[in-house]
């Protein structure tokens, strides 16, 4: 399963599979339990492989992110992001050393450490990027 089926809901903890669309919005069924939900196009929803982080010469996009992590961790799980903001910040500037201090925060470290523990745990571990498709490499 790629990250362009897995999503991150406001409001809502952890992490969703999109199953099908509706006319109201969406089926998804958490990562966590496995629950089926509806959600409406109302909710803020974000699908992780269009999410990236801040650096100071570019936006690193998450699946990089988590490449990373991977790599560091041999793919294993890694810190809890419940750690201090000391630890966080440590662990990221290992990862990503010239992530933007001043637009990456505390929260969205949580978030992404959090979120690859439990991609981690479902053995969703495919952080490459899609194949082109034919259209694109001619262009």
């Amino acid at each position: 399963m790629s990250l362009d089926k897995i999503l991150s809901i406001s409001g809502k903890p952890g992490l969703y599979e999109l199953k099908t669309q509706t006319r109201t919005g969406f089926v998804v069924e958490a990562l966590a339990d496995g629950k089926k939900m509806s959600v409406s196009i109302h909710h803020n929803v974000s699908v992780l492989s269009e999410i990236a982080i801040y650096t100071y010469t570019e936006e690193v996009p998450l699946r990089e992110v988590f490449k990373r992590i991977q790599e560091k961790e041999s793919g294993a799980q890694t810190i809890s992001h419940k750690e201090s903001k000391a630890t966080l910040q440590s662990f990221f500037s290992g990862i990503l050393p010239d992530y933007d201090e001043d637009r990456v925060y505390p929260s969205d470290m949580k978030k992404v450490i959090q979120w690859y523990n439990i991609l981690q745990a479902k053995e969703i571990t495919d952080f490459e990027a899609p194949e082109e498709t034919a259209a694109e490499e001619e262009e």
